[in-house]
């Protein structure tokens, strides 16, 4: 982890709409109280179990925010893109953190004191109505995800997953291949299925000529058929 935080970095508000409600007195106060920090591939951002510190968005790179499930195997709950908000759950609800954030690859992390941010929160009507209702999209978010975790068979869950990560991305310049390297392992985790399951699942798309791979790359050749696969679940 390597605090790397210049004037030459870009200002908090600056990457994200929600910032913009913020005052000027605001946005130099949070400005006082924000660090950037890298972090390299693998490495932890933050524990279950921690107790929060600092408000976090990524500016650059990828996150998974993940639980550790029976036998210690890992469950990725969702896939961070840049600008996405992370820890400030249990912050506002005073408790110490639920889920545990890695590094997908080397990322920047902007970090916001807890104490800057909750005054802001509570002291700047606007922007609190905005992260409330940018919270209100991550729990709507959420519950679809555990529904579809829950009640869907394996092909479903890997189609959605494939969509996800397409969505979230985009894709390289061949406008078919998803933008990120994604071993079976992660593919799994973030699927909820075994490893040997997720392989499998893999190669029936391929054999149906709905993906190719390309060693951790992955192909979409028919976009329509795995969002059928995805809905029909």
């Amino acid at each position: 982890m390597v605090n790397k935080k210049t004037s030459e970095e870009p200002k908090l508000w600056e990457l994200n709409d929600v910032w913009e409600m913020l005052t000027d007195e605001d946005k130099a106060y949070i400005d006082s109280n924000c660090s950037v920090v890298s972090f390299r591939k693998n490495e932890i951002v933050h524990k279950e179990g921690d107790v929060p510190t600092h408000m976090m968005m990524l500016a650059k790179g990828k996150l998974r925010v993940y639980k550790e499930g029976i036998g210690n195997k890992p469950q990725i709950i969702r896939m961070l893109k840049p600008y996405d908000f992370f820890a400030y759950r249990a912050m506002i609800a005073n408790e110490s953190s639920n889920t545990s954030v890695s590094a997908f690859e080397a990322s920047v992390v902007y970090m916001v004191k807890k104490d800057a941010f909750l005054h802001v929160i509570e002291n700047n009507n606007r922007f609190c109505y905005q992260f409330m209702v940018m919270m209100a999209r991550d729990l709507g978010n959420s519950d679809r995800r555990t529904v579809s975790l829950t009640q869907k068979h394996v092909r479903g869950r890997l189609a959605e997953a494939l969509l996800s990560l397409k969505q979230n991305y985009g894709l390289d310049e061949d406008g078919a291949t998803i933008s990120m390297y994604m071993s079976r392992e992660d593919m799994a985790n973030l699927s909820n299925m075994t490893t040997a399951n997720a392989i499998r699942t893999l190669s029936n798309f391929v054999d149906e000529e709905i993906i190719a791979l390309d060693g951790r790359k992955i192909k979409i050749l028919d976009e329509e058929k795995l969002v059928r696969i995805s809905r029909l679940g």
